[in-house]
């Protein structure tokens, strides 16, 4: 008897695969508006910045993916899964990865987003447009929307920011800022009731917790210039206010909103960041991501399998 097969739908954001392609991917995120000779000329000088220009956001997605699928099937051997990639603003996009799925015959598919916290504007706008596709082609998915308290992600995030903190020397605990960060989004989620920045604070809590870190507070990076205001205060910010009120010299910072090293990481954190910090005489470190950690595989891997239906 064959094994059931199920479908894995991974969505992420999606990057260029090289500095030619940088033109194509900012007009598709600006709805097909290419971009000023300006802005395009800012957005490929920060990925020519990050290692020469390597794009590392690819290789580690297509990396998440495999192990994601090969993490599946151990755990779960009386299933079939295959991962398909879908990304939000470069091929293969999210369309592109039902077609697949229902070109291999898939009857039965979960999505997730390579995102632990649920936004109406980003994980909202992912599982939309893979249902839509997959409404057209007829295909039963189901979505995972969150799981940014699961054990096994606080777990790997916790041991993060326990092993980063010895990087401080015999600085104490308790003179370390540590700040939890994730990507900004429009301030109007607010009047939406938009679970996104409670979600957040509860996995900083929870880590908190876990670690004994009492000195913490949260901040946003990496906000759109969209002429409308973004939820903040931004991390830069924080630099400057807390070593200016507070006179900390200390800043952990953790990116628990990113799951991976891409250019929100590699350079608004390792590179701006740090070049702010250096400014103020803040010595700042910043936890790993969590990349192909088995301990987010497993957490990936226990919020798909809750949603397969078992024949």
């Amino acid at each position: 008897m064959s094994k059931q097969r199920i479908g894995v739908l991974v969505m992420s954001y999606g990057t260029p695969e090289s500095l030619d392609q940088v033109e194509a991917y900012y007009t598709h995120i600006r709805r097909g508006h290419p971009p000023t000779p300006e802005q395009l000329k800012d957005l490929t000088d920060r990925y020519e910045a990050i290692v020469g220009g390597f794009f590392p956001l690819r290789e580690n997605t297509n990396k998440q993916v495999q192990a994601l699928e090969d993490r599946l099937n151990a755990d779960h051997p009386e299933l079939s899964f295959t991962c398909y990639q879908g990304l939000k603003h470069a091929a293969p996009y999210i369309e592109d990865g039902v077609e697949r799925m229902v070109k291999d015959g898939i009857r039965q598919a979960v999505g997730v987003v390579l995102a632990p916290h649920y936004s109406v504007m980003s994980v909202g706008g992912y599982i939309k447009r893979a249902q839509d596709k997959a409404a057209e082609q007829g295909l039963d998915i189901r979505f995972v929307k969150s799981y940014h308290l699961h054990p096994q992600l606080i777990e790997a995030l916790s041991s993060r920011v326990t092993d980063t903190l010895l990087r401080f020397g015999d600085v104490p605990k308790d003179e370390i800022r540590v700040v939890f960060t994730a990507h900004s989004l429009p301030e109007k989620i607010l009047e939406m009731k938009d679970p996104y920045p409670e979600q957040l604070l509860e996995t900083s809590r929870a880590i908190a917790a876990r670690t004994g870190v009492s000195n913490w507070q949260f901040g946003w990076q990496s906000a759109g210039q969209t002429g409308t205001p973004w939820l903040g205060p931004d991390i830069l910010d924080v630099l400057h206010t807390v070593s200016a009120k507070e006179r900390i010299r200390h800043v952990l910072v953790c990116p628990i909103g990113f799951v991976s090293d891409h250019l929100e990481v590699l350079y608004d954190l390792d590179i701006e960041a740090q070049q702010t910090a250096s400014e103020l005489g803040v010595h700042l470190e910043r936890t790993p991501s969590l990349n192909t950690d088995p301990l987010y595989m497993g957490t990936l891997s226990d919020v798909v399998y809750a949603l397969c239906e078992r024949n």
